[in-house]
Parts: structure tokens; sequence; C-alpha cells
């Protein structure tokens, strides 16, 4: 969870620099760690490919588990923005990063509120 904490925090610092890109990549990898590190806290193996913790994540802990739908959908969301990006010749507007980075440290607490309850 140590790395999930510190993306989110690099998210954050990138943001303040106007640094929309690098605070979308940043997000992804906070949430994409946190969620491995809910997985495999719940006994399950995604493996370390993205699609394999992103479909892990749903199927294991959002479709019939304990963390919430929306959850499932930050998570795919910040997938999308991390490809924009990371791949696309445009950038990601300010704005959509502000909202990325703020929807990122919610779900990080979330996650964070899960593993601390399953203790």
């Amino acid at each position: 969870m140590s790395k999930a904490v510190q993306a989110a925090e690099s998210a954050r610092a990138l943001l303040d620099r106007d640094d929309a890109d690098g605070a979308c990549n940043r997000a992804y990898y906070a949430m994409f760690d946190a969620a491995r590190t809910a997985l495999l806290d719940s006994g399950y193996d995604a493996g370390k490919t993205h699609r394999g913790v992103l479909n892990a994540f749903n199927d294991h802990l959002v479709k019939d588990g304990p963390m919430p739908k929306e959850a499932g959908r930050l998570l795919k969301h910040a997938e999308a923005f991390r490809y924009v990006a990371d791949y696309s010749d445009n950038a990601v507007d300010l704005a959509d990063a502000n909202k990325m980075v703020e929807q990122t440290e919610a779900f990080v607490t979330a996650v964070r509120s899960f593993l601390a309850f399953r203790g």
C-alpha cells in the first residue's frame, strides 16, 4: 500500500505544478497499486498486468464483494485517463486531472479502510 500512497502524493504534487499528464499517470498507478494490494490481501493473485488487476479487482472485490461499484468505475476511468496522458498527442485538461487526483485520493482512502477493517 505504501507504493499507492506515494503515487497519490506524487499525483497531487504534479497537479500543484500544473502537470496534468504526469498527475494522471501517477493517479492511475496509485489506484492500480491500491487495487493490487487489496486483491493480494484478500487472497487473490491477479498477477502484475494491468488488465489482470483491473479485471480481478472488479470480479472479486466489486461485483459481489465489499468494495463499492463506484470503486470499479473509478479504476477504469483512471486507466482511460492514463492512456490519454501517456500515449495521446493531446494533453489532459488540468480540471480533469484535478478531478482524477481527487478521485484517486478517495479510492486510496477507501482501500486503506477496507484493509484496516479486514485487519
